[in-house]
């Protein structure tokens, strides 16, 4: 019998061709759009963005389905969206830090109640338009997640929380190509999305306006405060600690003769901390609710390779565990605008090792 494999099809060419592929590979494929837009208003702000929560990124899904003959469903996850992606996002933009949503909807969304839907209507397999790749270590028994084809495209960082049960059935098509290829394929497939721009935003927030949405759906008001340096002098006013990020230097609206950056934000106090590019390079970060991937678990420190965010380069590091899904990650050269909220990945060449959330840096 033919196994079954349900994809998440988000409307855009990667998803679009990652079903094809499977399809021609000799799966039984399933296409399902999640609904995640949560009321009339967020619909409207997002509508014409042609981001995967608008109506035109259905519309998309189903008529790529129906050209490459498959089933379509759209699934109602607007409530767990809410809670696990946007109230955490809310929240911690509130307490100082700066999220990730998108790897938040791949755990809880994506990964974890689409994979369970998709049991309960007798699929082996979930499916997405992810970069990345996933092999089985022959000789310990594990799953790995591994570099897609191009590192230009590589998405393998947002996907670290990935369970072994998970990794078991989820397949990723398109980890194998580059992303001119996917395009090319699109098209002589005669599919619609062939050239629709990738999605550059998070799929919630009108404009990439942040700090304005926080502001719009938070039931918390978002108070002013002091600009403080290094060792606590007041040096201006500021207008709500969710406009401000770790690194930034444009859109303080204050002057001081000289670049200044964000260096921490302490929501206890209210301050955001300003200081010196110099300032922001840390050796030491401390990361929480670790998920290892290659390995089932550390004991003894080892050396990696990880990235304090999607855009930054790998750098050389050393790995210590220090409590229950906690960890010590020492750069051997320090690391610019190391930002709480955000995730560190490691690697070891190809391989996913595993990740978790920045706590504090040092």
């Amino acid at each position: 019998m033919k196994k079954k494999v349900m994809i998440g099809m988000s409307g855009g060419v990667d998803s679009s061709v990652a079903a094809y592929l499977l399809k021609k590979q000799g799966y039984d494929v399933v296409g399902v759009t999640m609904k995640l837009w949560q009321d009339d208003e967020e619909y409207d702000l997002i509508e014409n963005e042609g981001g995967c929560c608008s109506l035109e990124a259905v519309e998309d899904a189903r008529s790529v389905a129906q050209k490459l003959d498959i089933p379509f469903y759209v699934l109602n996850f607007k409530e767990v969206f809410k809670e696990k992606v946007i109230d955490y996002f809310i929240d911690e933009y509130i307490n100082g830090r700066t999220p990730n949503p998108c790897i938040a909807c791949n755990k809880h969304i994506k990964f974890d109640d689409l994979y369970r839907r998709a049991k309960q209507i007798g699929c082996d397999y979930v499916a997405t338009g992810h970069y990345a790749r996933i092999e089985k270590d022959e000789e310990t028994g594990r799953y790995l997640l591994t570099k897609s084809v191009t590192d230009k495209k590589d998405q393998t960082y947002a996907l670290y929380n990935m369970t072994q049960d998970q990794l078991e059935h989820t397949l990723l098509p398109i980890g194998d190509y580059e992303k001119e290829k996917v395009r090319e394929m699109a098209k002589e497939l005669g599919l619609i999305v062939h050239n629709k721009p990738d999605s550059q935003e998070i799929c919630f927030v009108k404009d990439n306006d942040y700090a304005n949405y926080v502001k719009r759906h938070s039931n918390k008001r978002i108070k002013e405060g002091n600009f403080v340096d290094t060792n606590g002098k007041v040096l201006g006013r500021h207008k709500g600690i969710v406009n401000y990020t770790i690194g930034q230097r444009k859109g303080l609206g204050i002057a001081f003769g000289k670049p200044m950056f964000v260096i921490d934000i302490n929501a206890k106090n209210n301050t955001v901390v300003l200081g010196d590019n110099e300032d922001l390079f840390k050796h030491n970060l401390i990361a929480k609710d670790v998920n290892f991937i290659s390995v089932e678990d550390i004991t003894e420190p080892i050396r990696v390779k990880a990235k304090v965010r999607y855009s930054a380069r790998p750098a050389d590091a050393t790995v210590y565990k220090v409590a229950e899904d906690k960890i010590k990650i020492v750069f051997d050269e320090a690391q610019r605008a190391i930002t709480k909220g955000q995730s560190v990945v490691m690697y070891d060449g190809d391989k996913v090792v595993g990740g978790g959330i920045i706590e504090s840096s040092f």
